[in-house]
């Protein structure tokens, strides 16, 4: 009988602006207990996860009496962190994974790589600047942020869509479906997927 690692990490930061704690479990069912302060977050982080199939809580409190930026921005920090933490060294893993997904009118491609080298492209033109009380521009901050902190090369395209909720909802579903794909297990494949031997 062999011992299967549990994939699953814990994140805690707290400063001046926001107090956040993170716990992922990769190898999960899609349950998600999100609470941020920021309704619109938590919805988009719901999504993520039941599309990702990941098992997450988060909960957060930050200066939103301000706006919603510095939030947005750690909690992106925060599940970098989470992701970075419970994939350790990468090993076994498929790495590389896409998601396509339609939403209404709209179409969303998120592509992702688990390189160790943090890049983010990000080609979604929202002409809306508002979802509700959400500064549509704070979905590329925390994207940002995931790619950097979880050593993520992440590529965000939308192919096409005009409503900012379906736009936004498409993404953040669509990155479910690649991180997912990205962190799951590779049958046969022993250390990390690169020609090098290391990421």
């Amino acid at each position: 009988m062999t011992d299967t690692p549990i994939r699953r990490s814990e994140v805690e930061r707290k400063t001046r602006e926001t107090d956040i704690r993170i716990v992922l479990e990769l190898d999960g069912s899609g349950q998600a207990e999100v609470d941020t302060g920021i309704g619109f977050m938590d919805h988009m982080l719901t999504l993520l996860t039941v599309h990702g199939f990941f098992d997450l809580s988060i909960r957060a409190a930050g200066d939103t009496f301000i706006d919603d930026h510095h939030t947005v921005e750690d909690l992106g920090i925060c599940l970098g962190q989470a992701f970075a933490q419970a994939l350790g060294d990468k090993s076994g893993i498929n790495r590389y994974g896409h998601g396509y997904v339609p939403m209404d009118e709209t179409l969303a491609r998120v592509c992702v790589d688990f390189s160790n080298r943090p890049y983010l492209h990000y080609d979604v033109d929202i002409t809306d600047q508002k979802v509700g009380t959400f500064d549509t521009a704070l979905v590329s901050e925390f994207l940002r942020a995931l790619s950097l902190h979880g050593g993520l090369t992440l590529h965000v395209d939308l192919l096409h869509g005009q409503n900012a909720h379906h736009i936004i909802e498409a993404v953040f579903k669509a990155l479910g479906r690649a991180m997912g794909n990205a962190s799951s297990p590779r049958p046969g494949l022993v250390g990390a997927l690169s020609s090098k031997g290391s990421l």
